[in-house]
């Protein structure tokens, strides 16, 4: 796990010894599980450890602070293989995650995933965000929800913040020239009760692909018809 433990140490992070076995089993659990789910096209060792799993701890930037303070309940929308939440799980255990995912094999993977790993306060259910965000159970109950890669910005801020309480937030990961997503996402940013904080670098020289974290505050509550039906959103944006 070098390449790990060398691109967390330029994060501030310094996984001990039973979390960098973690991760290591998270690998081989990943890469045996590949050949019967379609988890992962990145498979090599190095290349997992830097665009998986670092990867995902690059949010711990943004949400360090707040998750030392007390235990945050967390929602990973979209996770598919459990990034980015598992890997900030492995190094913030006190926060209590949930992992969100529309593919019943993908949802196995990660029952067994947690399992053999040990993780403690983990939920994992299967499901469209588009339905699973009108259920009150899920409905504004998190502090911080975390996407990646799952869709374009207009359609990702309907998905993400329905889930997201008053005064939390919500990060996307995004790489490339983002400013026309930006632009187009305000509208709807508003609509759903959000306020954009900051678009954050990731300045890594692993990851040198234009990187950066999306992060949006939770100021008001979210009109109830929203999201609208699954595939909305990124049929028909609400753009700007």
């Amino acid at each position: 796990m070098d390449e790990l433990i060398s691109g967390a140490a330029k994060l501030g992070l310094h996984p001990d010894s039973g979390q960098l076995q973690q991760f290591e089993d998270y690998y081989h659990t990943l890469i045996d599980w590949n050949e019967r789910v379609n988890l992962t096209a990145i498979t090599d060792y190095e290349e997992v450890q830097v665009k998986h799993f670092l990867d995902s701890l690059t949010i711990a930037t943004v949400i360090r602070h707040d998750i030392a303070v007390k235990a945050l309940n967390v929602l990973d929308v979209g996770t598919g293989a459990g990034f980015p939440g598992i890997p900030l799980k492995l190094i913030f255990p006190n926060i209590k995650l949930t992992l969100l995912e529309a593919t019943a094999k993908k949802t196995k993977f990660l029952e067994y995933l947690a399992s053999e790993l040990g993780l403690k306060d983990v939920a994992i259910v299967t499901g469209r965000a588009e339905e699973v965000a009108h259920n009150p159970q899920y409905r504004e109950k998190y502090d911080i929800v975390l996407s990646r890669a799952l869709a374009p910005l207009p359609a990702l801020a309907e998905l993400a913040l329905p889930f997201c309480k008053i005064n939390g937030y919500f990060v996307a990961q995004k790489k490339g020239d983002i400013t026309g997503e930006i632009e187009q996402a305000q509208k709807v940013i508003k609509l759903m009760g959000g306020r954009l904080r900051e678009v954050k670098p990731v300045e890594l020289k692993e990851l040198n692909d234009n990187r950066c974290l999306v992060v949006i505050d939770k100021a008001e509550s979210t009109p109830a018809r929203y999201p609208r039906r699954p595939g909305m959103p990124e049929k028909r944006p609400i753009v700007s």
